[in-house]
């Protein structure tokens, strides 16, 4: 069994908005598919251009990006507690076909896509966390893919900050 170290960059942006409006602001951001249905497509495709076209459809025109699943870890957290506590939502988003674009060249890059944005409630107010793709692909050592992965990670820090707004 080989072991590979992957060391993380996670950075983190603070916003005094509301949780839900964070959340609002983000879902807004990505491309909402009927997941079943695009991985059908996807399934039904012959050719990689005809898998462009389908992604395409189902990402935000503006980020490129799309939610592939929503996670409530919170509501977990709330019962544990007796029903308070804060909030905590974990936000897969991504697009396959920037994953395809790393994997070729990184197979490795299938295990961190699509990438988590998480939001939860904080005293000092609510936080986005992310994992910047870039520095879970570093230790392979496969430009072509780190290059695709800097493009994601701007991407993504991009709508966190968009969706934090002014602090």
């Amino acid at each position: 069994m080989k072991t590979i170290d992957v060391p993380v960059q996670r950075i983190q942006v603070v916003s005094s908005r509301p949780f839900d409006e964070v959340v609002d602001r983000l879902g807004s951001m990505v491309g909402h598919p009927e997941m079943r249905k695009l991985f059908a497509e996807i399934a039904a495709a012959r050719s990689f251009e005809e898998v462009q076209k389908v992604v395409k459809d189902a990402v935000s025109p503006t980020t490129d990006l799309m939610e592939f699943f929503r996670l409530d870890p919170g509501e977990v957290v709330r019962k544990a507690l007796g029903g308070t506590g804060p909030r905590i939502l974990r936000l897969l988003i991504g697009n396959p076909v920037t994953m395809s674009k790393m994997a070729r060249h990184a197979p490795d890059a299938a295990a961190y896509a699509p990438v988590t944005i998480l939001v939860d409630e904080r005293p000092d107010g609510v936080r986005l966390s992310y994992d910047r793709m870039a520095s879970q692909l570093e230790p392979y050592g496969q430009a072509e893919a780190l290059a695709v992965a800097r493009e994601l990670d701007d991407k993504v820090e991009g709508i966190l900050r968009q969706a934090a707004g002014p602090a």
